[in-house]
């Protein structure tokens, strides 16, 4: 009987020390876009047909890292560029992306070297370039395609 009180006593000790909480939710603030930039693309079939892009430019470790991880959504016109010291081959992936992206490496010269179309949102497979790329533009997938972008296109840009 003594063993059975105990028993009891601690059971009740356990259910009296589980308090009922209410779960706080943990918010996140939207990543929005800020301009730093503007992109031209050059299109090689005509000498004056040209697309523009807002852009935001990643070059530090943590801004081409994070790239456009955690957003939900970019306008059709905005694009993030991102920036290395120099040309090599890249690869990226799309973990943490949360919508489908079109991966344009750019070579030394600013010219289009190779497409990653439609790159699934946290998809973490290896996504490469065909060539040496300086250069990355991401901007919304099947956008390359809508805009008649082709290997051979060049780029231009500014800072703002």
């Amino acid at each position: 009987m003594y063993k059975n009180t105990i028993l009891l006593f601690a059971l009740i000790l356990a259910m009296a020390s589980c308090k009922n909480e209410a779960k706080t939710e943990i918010k996140t603030e939207a990543i929005s876009f800020t301009k730093e930039g503007d992109l031209k693309i050059i299109k090689l079939a005509s000498d004056s047909t040209s697309v523009d892009f807002d852009i935001e430019i990643a070059e530090t470790e943590y801004e081409t890292q994070t790239g456009l991880m955690y957003r939900p959504s970019m306008e059709t016109k905005q694009g993030m560029l991102f920036i290395f010291p120099k040309a090599g081959q890249r690869s990226f992936y799309m973990k943490n992306t949360e919508f489908p992206l079109d991966i344009i490496y750019i070579g030394e010269d600013q010219k289009i070297v190779s497409f990653q179309k439609n790159a699934q949102p946290y998809n973490e497979s290896s996504l490469p370039s065909e060539g040496a790329a300086k250069y990355v533009l991401e901007i919304n997938g099947g956008l390359s395609d809508n805009l008649g972008l082709q290997v051979g296109d060049s780029i231009t840009f500014t800072r703002q």
